[in-house]
């Protein structure tokens, strides 16, 4: 007899379409067949039921510099993606730039005992110095924190290539991913200057600013490196078919590089930007929103597998606020307005709409980008981001046909705006479950605070590396392989 057995449902995988009921013991599912026993049943009503979404990207609750705060903490950032089926994300632990991680992360790790659903961290290192590579890095990736973050721009972020190189060597050596934002910092430096004596205020200059130029620069020189010393990384948010382009070569050439896109770059284009005043800013994030045309050929890449991720990069700052995008006024310089725009309960649908609805992708490949391929890269499945025996039992009645409207009210995030009001979408959550209970509810969230539980990720054979050095030196075993130099 199980808990809860959920009936007439289509289950979709990755791999698989199929009818059959799922029958839950102790949040975990623990059969898959027809005719189950269950003290509880749940009737999908012939609607599919998916694994739960698992956004790699969210940010909430951070420490940021400048006076610019989330306006979401971890609660309500992870009972709105609780509301839009995404039972799983993965945040960020953020070194301050004169800080160490070893202090921010208990830090960041007590906060976290409010999610809603279950969720771990990204270590974020801005300044790699010698403590935190060869002391605090190695002892936070051995407790189960299995990803780390580099920006390669922003004045209190970004580093140079040999501090890449250091914190990607680490993370090689102890079993962690190293996740990337690529794009060039000195070409936004130079283009802010430039625009700011030129008097180009106006938030749409964001397409000027952060042009894909920069990011696929960026791509490219991250892809070495990781190429130089056998590195698996991921490229965050890609968001040019140039940079995307620069991703498919390195694969091509064997290098262990991965990418995510994110929805706002499906749906949203640089037309958004172009608005009266400042209510453009709404549309602010980074890399900047690309041409319509742009924003369509990345479809082609999801398709063929070369970006195999897409989150929200949920970066929720407030529009009408002091400490959020009016921090220096409405009339700041076009590189002063904070990035950031709220997603994560929209994720899904977006996906959904934009791509199945639409005929770019199928629903196993909707799966696969929503949470299977993140489950894989980040060190969660088989627990998480499938339908299957023995994984938790976290999962969506999906309503592939439901068609309505965004509407910022209708949200369940903290935040005063949302970039897709009024956009309408097909395919959206009407039940969610994390480990087999009922949070979410036909657009009322019905889980409590505290209900996630932090996911320690053990060591797994996808950062396996290849074990090819293209100089012919491995810097790992201090042994020269170059054929003249034998």
């Amino acid at each position: 007899m199980h808990d809860l057995v959920i009936r007439n449902g289509i289950i979709v995988t990755a791999s698989d379409v199929f009818r059959a009921e799922i029958g839950i013991e102790g949040g975990v599912i623990a059969a898959l067949g027809h005719g189950l026993q269950g003290r509880e049943s749940l009737d999908a009503g012939g609607k599919f039921v998916i694994p739960g979404g698992i956004d790699s990207h969210c940010h909430a609750e951070q420490r940021m510099s400048g006076g610019v705060v989330n306006a979401d903490d971890l609660f309500t950032a992870t009972r709105s993606a609780a509301c839009g089926g995404t039972t799983t994300i993965i945040a960020f632990a953020l070194q301050p730039r004169d800080g160490t991680l070893a202090d921010i992360v208990p830090a960041y790790t007590e906060r976290a005992t409010r999610c809603a659903v279950d969720y771990a961290f990204h270590l974020w290192v801005t300044n790699p110095t010698e403590a935190v590579l060869h002391d605090e890095l190695p002892a936070l990736i051995a407790a189960g924190h299995r990803s780390v973050k580099v920006f390669m721009t922003g004045k209190t972020n970004w580093l140079d290539d040999l501090a890449l190189l250091r914190v990607m060597e680490v993370a090689r050596e102890h079993g962690a991913l190293v996740t990337v934002h690529a794009e060039n910092w000195g070409i936004h430096q130079y283009l802010g200057e430039k625009l700011a004596a030129g008097g180009f205020k106006h938030p749409k200059y964001q397409a000027v600013l952060k042009p894909a130029i920069g990011e696929r620069e960026a791509v490219h020189r991250i892809a070495s490196l990781a190429e130089l010393i056998d590195t698996p990384i991921q490229i965050f948010h890609v968001s040019a078919p140039e940079a995307a382009a620069e991703i498919e070569v390195a694969q091509r050439r064997g290098v262990r590089v991965h990418a995510e896109t994110c929805t706002q770059y499906l749906a949203l284009s640089a037309a958004d930007l172009n608005r009266p005043g400042f209510e453009a800013a709404k549309y602010v994030f980074g890399p900047a929103p690309r041409g319509s045309a742009e924003r369509g050929s990345l479809w082609d890449y999801l398709k063929r597998g070369v970006i195999d991720v897409v989150t929200s990069d949920h970066a929720p700052v407030n529009f009408d606020a002091v400490d959020g995008k009016k921090r220096w006024g409405t009339e700041p310089n076009v590189d002063q307005i904070p990035n950031g725009i709220p997603g994560v309960e929209t994720r899904l649908s977006i996906l959904w709409s934009e791509g199945v609805a639409k005929g770019r992708i199928t629903p196993s490949e909707f799966v696969a980008l929503s949470s299977t391929n993140a489950a894989r890269a980040f060190g969660l499945y088989p627990r998480k981001g499938t339908v299957a025996i023995g994984a938790d039992a976290d999962l969506v009645v999906w309503d592939g046909d439901r068609t309505a409207p965004v509407t910022n009210a209708g949200l369940h995030h903290a935040v005063d705006y949302t970039p897709y009001e009024g956009m309408v979408l097909t395919g959206w959550a009407e039940t969610t479950l994390l480990r087999g209970q009922v949070v979410h509810d036909r657009g009322q969230y019905l889980g409590h605070e505290g209900q996630g539980r932090w996911l320690k990720r053990e060591p797994y054979e996808w950062l396996k590396p290849a074990g090819h050095f293209p100089s012919g030196y491995d810097p790992f075993r201090q042994v020269v392989m170059h054929p003249d130099l034998q």
